[in-house]
């Protein structure tokens, strides 16, 4: 059986760790905290075998958290994805680099799959935000509401740290 390498990358406060998976085809798997069972579960979604051990992808993103890294270059394997969900994904990991921001709104209409549906496009979006599978590296915290921060599955003390990281928010700010 072909395996899903992961790992834990240790990650400053409030983070403190992320778990990194990674399979044949790319990085296709970030989570909050050490959650070996996700990587089980992701796993047995993509007919993989988990296996502890390091990634090419686990080190870029301890260079990230270390300020080492701006870009991730690692091919990423979005099969944990499906229809408007890959759709806006892709559009966000390609068009909003590190230091910089959206809306979820500005988003939606970036990734053309929400043509005509108005207000309810930036709901959409902030759904897809909280499901992505491989979040900071495909930055859903680089995503914001029209009027501040809004919501982040890692929680906002995260989100904040992450904006900070990349320069958006200055540190004393929160």
């Amino acid at each position: 059986m072909t395996r899903l390498s992961w790992s834990v990358v240790p990650a400053p406060s409030p983070l403190g760790a992320l778990t990194v998976g990674s399979s044949p085809t790319g990085l296709c798997l970030v989570t909050w905290g050490a959650d070996p069972e996700r990587v089980g579960v992701a796993a047995a979604r993509l007919e993989l075998e988990p296996v502890e051990g390091p990634s090419a992808a686990a080190e870029q993103v301890a260079e990230y958290l270390a300020g080492e890294r701006r870009r991730f270059d690692v091919p990423l394997d979005w099969r944990l994805t499906h229809g408007t969900q890959r759709t806006v994904l892709q559009t966000l990991f390609r068009a909003v680099p590190f230091g910089s921001t959206t809306t979820y709104a500005e988003l939606a209409d970036a990734s053309g799959a929400y043509e005509g549906h108005g207000y309810t496009a930036a709901r959409g979006v902030g759904s897809i935000m909280g499901s992505n599978p491989i979040p900071v590296v495909v930055p859903c915290h680089r995503v914001m509401a029209a009027g501040g921060l809004g919501g982040f599955g890692g929680g906002l003390p995260t989100k904040e740290w992450l904006l900070a990281h990349e320069g958006v928010l200055a540190p004393t700010l929160f």
